[in-house]
């Protein structure tokens, strides 16, 4: 059901993009008004949510740990595991951000002739980092689209990530690695049941939205090519703050704004701000140092105590009478 209805708001984005190509009115509106709107909700948002991470109070070091402490000098530590200062920290976080380390630790359950059996499960952060990599090849190389001069490193990174050369034009290899980790991760929230079983609407919708965007782009490359003059004219407008609506582009070039926009619009409200929150972690951006110093929550209010010393001098004489062992006569 959440599928299904993840596919009708896509058939509705799609339907809407129709009407925005279909009227001047509306094509300016997508064009010059949307833009600007769909950023300032994305960069809001964004903002938003992590201000709000940043001011969750986090009395405790809670960091999640997968190796030995730091302790005694004769017992090895595992500095990336188990960060005791700020530099285990970074390089933590490093190796989280940039390689998925805790994802490829995945393992899988299976019961085999009655025993419980765990076995590698690397298939996951295969083409997760895939797509995450590719998707941020894939941005840098449309910067192209909203700079003039275009910068030296956005021409190299395009070569090579056309370095096989394969048809005309050129089969970005960053292009097939995401529409593959795309795919894969698609296919595991539909097939798998007890995936499926977990899925929300809004984890199949964020991935055929991003979907969309990314078959729009190919179409527009290799099968329906779209003006690129035209197209660097609006993007350049954005920037300088002078849009202007294009002609002749294309329907699928409305399609493929149409779901960028909702998707900016979509995203601070979704689970994709992982790509702020994983810098926010206290599991994750915490040094593990418990036994080596003593972390008192700076959130507690004062309270009046009444000691155990103050209890007895209150109720001496009849802890007396009832027997009871006192601490002073």
């Amino acid at each position: 059901m959440n599928l299904l209805k993840s596919l009708i708001a896509i058939l509705i984005l799609t339907l809407a993009a129709l009407g925005f190509a279909s009227s001047a009115g509306l094509s300016y509106l997508l064009t010059v008004i949307i833009p600007y709107a769909a950023f300032a909700f994305f960069l809001i948002g964004f903002v938003y949510r992590v201000v709000q991470w940043a001011k969750s109070p986090v009395p405790f070091r809670i960091p999640s740990t997968c190796g030995q402490e730091k302790s005694l000098s004769w017992i090895k530590a595992n500095p990336l595991d188990n960060p005791s200062n700020v530099l285990g920290v970074i390089g933590r976080m490093a190796l989280e951000i940039f390689l998925f380390r805790s994802l490829f630790r995945n393992t899988k359950a299976e019961i085999l002739q009655q025993r419980l059996v765990y076995g590698g499960a690397k298939w996951l952060w295969f083409f997760g980092l895939l797509f995450h990599w590719s998707l941020l090849v894939v941005v840098l190389r449309h910067l192209r689209f909203f700079i003039e001069p275009i910068s030296g490193w956005i021409n190299s990174l395009s070569v090579l990530d056309g370095f096989f050369e394969i048809g005309v034009p050129t089969l970005y290899l960053s292009d097939a690695a995401l529409l593959a980790g795309l795919s894969f991760l698609l296919l595991r929230r539909i097939c798998a049941p007890r995936i499926r079983y977990i899925s929300l609407f809004t984890d199949y919708f964020s991935l055929l939205l991003i979907l969309g965007v990314v078959v729009t782009g190919i179409l527009m490359r290799h099968f329906f090519p779209a003006d690129l003059l035209q197209v660097k004219n609006v993007a350049l407008g954005w920037v300088i703050f002078s849009a202007v609506d294009p002609q002749g582009v294309g329907t699928l070039f409305y399609m493929h704004l149409c779901f960028v926009f909702t998707l900016m619009v979509f995203f601070p409200m979704s689970k994709l701000m992982h790509m702020g929150g994983v810098f926010l972690s206290p599991t994750r951006n915490l040094a593990n140092d418990n036994r080596r110093k003593r972390h008192i929550n700076p959130w507690n209010a004062p309270v009046k105590v009444h000691t155990y010393e103050e209890y007895e001098d209150e109720f001496r004489e009849k802890m007396k009478l009832a027997g009871l062992p006192l601490d002073k006569e």
